[in-house]
């Protein structure tokens, strides 16, 4: 399991640690904050630390990860030049970046740091003793049924702007189904998604949504709907259930308020399934929806973490609790909250 996440001088963020919980954490703030490198950085070496796990070929070693985190940063977070060192926080004096990631099972801790002339390696603090186990599963704001055709072989076969992440969602997503009885915890989170929306099928590298009038192609139907089709797969499929976490960027966008109710309640089956969440979100909605939900009897055991991001004199500043309400300053709420009063205002005689 994730247990915290400590980066200095890293992007927009000075100095940041965050410690997650088991269940559900949800990073907000507004654009700029820097919720999406969080997230990015996290699947980037957690992601370096399974492949190689799952290789099995090779030992963890200073040597070998010192260039193989520097790439996988690269690959995903795409700096100019294909430099690394643009990923440190554009300061004057110190410009060096340190990064520590710690886990439940300690031997898998690690940390490193690197400064804004390192092109292509790290410089590593900490060599975990062992890799990860599981690979996580990185969900970015966009749908990608309608560009999985093909996109891993264009991925692999030429030079791209596309990042890293694309291509291992894709990956996860062309799995095949399991056969047979789906388990329980299975049943429990995809038999409500497929109701709302139909089943989700592959045929000859493209996806379809089986509804009550026949097989539709994913690029005729609704960006909304195909968002919870790609968290459908991935849950019948198998690569989401049994992981160890899974990061979602901005899991609102482009939904309206009734599938966000959808997808809201699905993150917390997926939390009560033992797999740990974290999402990064700016939707007033999603907050009221998930504080709703963790008040019920069906997820009130489930832990629950926030973290507010905000913009300080000194970069980003990062604030946590247990509890919504009591993280401070909620900047991403701030304009839904004026709005409802301007709109107040203006509908009074």
């Amino acid at each position: 399991m994730l247990s915290s996440l400590a980066v200095e001088n890293f992007t927009v963020f000075k100095r940041a640690e965050l410690q997650f919980e088991q269940g559900l954490n949800v990073i907000v703030g507004e654009n700029s904050t820097g919720k999406t490198h969080l997230l990015k950085l996290l699947y980037a070496l957690m992601a370096v630390s399974a492949e190689e796990g799952r290789k099995g070929d090779r030992a963890p070693s200073d040597t070998f990860l010192q260039a193989r985190i520097a790439e996988k940063l690269i690959n995903i977070f795409r700096p100019e030049d294909a430099h690394l060192g643009r990923l440190a926080r554009r300061q004057q004096g110190r410009n060096r970046s340190e990064v520590k990631i710690y886990f439940s099972q300690t031997e898998t801790s690690f940390g490193f740091n690197f400064a804004s002339q390192n092109k292509s390696k790290v410089v590593m603090d900490t060599v975990p003793v062992q890799w990860l186990a599981n690979k996580p599963v990185y969900l970015p704001p966009r749908e990608l049924l309608t560009i999985y055709p093909g996109f891993v072989s264009l991925y692999e076969t030429y030079n791209t702007d596309y990042e890293e992440t694309l291509r291992d969602t894709c990956l996860f997503l062309g799995r095949l189904t399991r056969r047979g009885r789906r388990e329980t915890e299975v049943a429990n989170i995809l038999d409500p998604l497929e109701e709302q929306i139909g089943v989700v099928s592959e045929r000859n590298g493209r996806f379809y949504l089986k509804t009550g009038i026949g097989n539709m192609e994913m690029p005729l139907v609704a960006e909304g709907w195909r968002k919870l089709a790609m968290l459908s797969r991935l849950i019948a499929n198998g690569s989401l259930m049994g992981k160890d976490l899974l990061l979602w960027d901005e899991p609102e966008a482009n939904l309206n308020p009734r599938l966000i109710q959808k997808v809201a309640a699905a993150i917390l089956c997926i939390c009560a399934a033992g797999i740990q969440v974290v999402i990064a979100t700016h939707s007033l909605f999603l907050l009221r929806e998930f504080e709703t939900l963790l008040k019920s009897s069906k997820f009130q055991h489930v832990d629950r973490r926030y973290f507010a991001l905000s913009h300080g004199e000194d970069g980003v500043c990062v604030s946590e609790a247990e509890e919504i309400g009591r993280i401070d300053p909620l900047v991403s709420l701030d304009e839904d909250l004026l709005q409802s009063d301007r709109y107040l205002d203006a509908m009074m005689p």
